[in-house]
């Protein structure tokens, strides 16, 4: 019987990572929007030939624990051969949010195109800056799905290496910005043709039944190297609940809780007790929940184990159908996939901070600050449409103080550049600025959070989808919490606060202005620099 040699099993894995990555490059140098081409809003992975997650790009975690089930949902949709992409999109066929446009293309070794079953498959998801809908960029105060965009069911956008130009018709007459969502789907579909070539080499240089041997080999060793960190972790079940702060449609706080059972190297994590879905756009699908989970677990592991689908062999998710983190269709979900995700973290690494207190850092700004404005550009006379989310203070470690100004657990993206937001949109940024003493005071502190200030020169219709503005980020070992965050408009000098998640109108001239959370502090120490305890 063959054994896997230590070396060549390392070989591999970075093979196939390195592809990932070469995808994700790939797709970020030929895309069109800012949101892809500087935040890198999108995520790339590789696949083996039974659907199973092999390799990840190091992109978004909210894209990349949940990938495998659209893979899955388009492999049960769709029948693909050679030069064969699906398309979909459906939050409820394992996407995320429908400005996540997923790709999924087969590949086969370049002397058996006609095998049964392909070796691998490639996959991409980026966030398309407009998918339709309501509100400008997507991103609104939604009450149902149909209301948030275009939902695609797996279909075939390319077959046989050709674009199917009826498909592609379809999305494009349904966005706001199509010329932009046609360069950034092309960007997609170049990422997955390299892919495709870059593993028919690997093919071609090693063979079929060598590659498909370590293929195995890595999903038994991951899967190993899981069982072996959870067995460290002192058997028990531990408890947290963590609150969002609304849904967008009425004040009642969203209620997470969650149940983490430890023992005998496996885990069970059970979010019974958590809120039923919400009229307002929270509800997140059972992806996202799975992907926090994957993440959250992941973390525990070092930065060299190999990010597959065997991650998840010894951990069981469990989250009630109809709740925010089970929704059921026709459910609204824009914010489910960026700010419920984040707090799915939350709740998780509290309910760790009991098991492993010396591990587990305080609670990161928890919101990814979702800025969403669209209208008619008056240099061109045409439509834009503008999302992007906006960083903020990372919680402290139980060694080290959070970092300031990041992008944090479920989202690795960037924020725009001011020199290519004013560049591209009909906008000035005010200031950009580090928000002093937002972090939460401790042995060690939180990092900052961000003040982000915009003028508009050109009227816009936009939305804010945010959180932790009333429920602070929380501290450990006794830290202090991290200051809420803080938006408000301002329109011919007059100052409006808005709420976490608000509609706006703003004619040309008025002046956004968002502050973003400070992470917690961690353990018992300094004051923080306001002179807060």
């Amino acid at each position: 019987m063959k054994r896997a040699r230590a070396a060549e099993l390392e070989i591999f894995k970075n093979l196939f990572h390195s592809t990932a990555e070469e995808m994700g490059a790939a797709l970020r140098r030929s895309a069109f929007s800012p949101n892809i081409k500087e935040r890198r809003d999108y995520s790339c992975a590789v696949f083996d030939g039974k659907g199973r997650a092999v390799a990840m790009g190091d992109h978004m975690p909210v894209h990349l624990g949940s990938m495998p089930m659209s893979v899955a949902a388009a492999l049960k949709a769709l029948e693909l051969g050679p030069g064969d992409i699906a398309m979909l999109n459906d939050p409820y066929a394992g996407g995320t949010h429908l400005p996540d446009i997923t790709l999924v293309m087969p590949v086969w070794a370049l002397d058996t195109p006609k095998k049964s079953r392909p070796t691998f498959y490639v996959a991409n998801r980026a966030h398309h800056a407009d998918i339709g809908g309501a509100q400008p960029a997507s991103m609104g105060l939604s009450e149902e799905i149909y209301q948030e965009g275009l939902r695609i069911p797996p279909v075939a956008l390319a077959r046989g290496g050709k674009i199917q130009r009826d498909v592609l018709a379809i999305l494009l007459a349904n966005v706001r910005t199509p010329r932009e969502r046609e360069g950034d789907l092309m960007a997609q579909v170049a990422a997955c043709r390299l892919g495709e070539r870059r593993l028919q080499e690997l093919l071609q240089r090693y063979g079929a039944s060598e590659i498909e041997f370590y293929l195995g080999e890595l999903q038994s060793y991951s899967a190993r190297l899981m069982r072996e960190a959870l067995a460290i972790i002192p058997s028990g079940t531990y408890m947290a609940e963590d609150f969002l702060d609304d849904d967008g449609h009425s004040d009642e706080p969203v209620r997470l809780r969650v149940a983490i059972k430890i023992g005998g190297g496996k885990a069970s994590i059970d979010f019974e007790g958590t809120s039923p879905q919400r009229p307002g756009c929270v509800n997140a699908v059972f992806a996202i929940t799975y992907s926090a989970v994957f993440y959250v677990f992941r973390c525990l592991l070092g930065e060299n184990v190999p990010a597959c689908a065997g991650l998840m062999h010894s951990i069981e998710v469990r989250a009630p159908e109809g709740s925010v983190l089970n929704a059921k269709p026709p459910a609204a979900v824009a914010a489910g996939n960026v700010e419920t995700s984040q707090r799915i973290v939350d709740v998780l690494l509290r309910a760790l901070a009991q098991a492993l207190p010396q591990r587990i850092p305080a609670a990161s700004s928890g919101t990814m600050n979702n800025l969403s404005f669209g209208g008619i550009d008056p240099r061109t006379g045409e439509p834009f449409a503008y999302y992007e989310t906006i960083a903020g203070g990372m919680g402290a470690r139980p060694s080290a103080d959070g970092l300031s100004g990041v992008h944090t657990h479920m989202t690795n993206s960037l924020n725009t550049p001011v020199e290519a937001l004013e560049t591209a949109y009909p906008v000035r940024v005010r200031q950009y600025s580090l928000r002093r003493g937002s972090g939460g005071a401790g042995k060690y502190r939180g990092g900052e959070g961000i003040i982000r200030e915009i003028e508009f020169l050109s009227e816009v219709r936009g939305c804010i989808l945010a959180d932790r503005r009333l429920f602070g980020p929380y501290g450990l070992a006794g830290g202090r919490p991290g200051h809420s965050g803080l938006n408000q408009l301002t329109v011919q000098g007059l100052v409006r606060k808005l709420r976490g998640k608000a509609a706006f109108h703003a004619p040309c001239g008025s002046v956004l202005k968002i502050e973003t959370p400070g992470g917690g502090g961690w353990g018992k120490g300094k004051q923080a620099a306001d002179g807060r305890p």
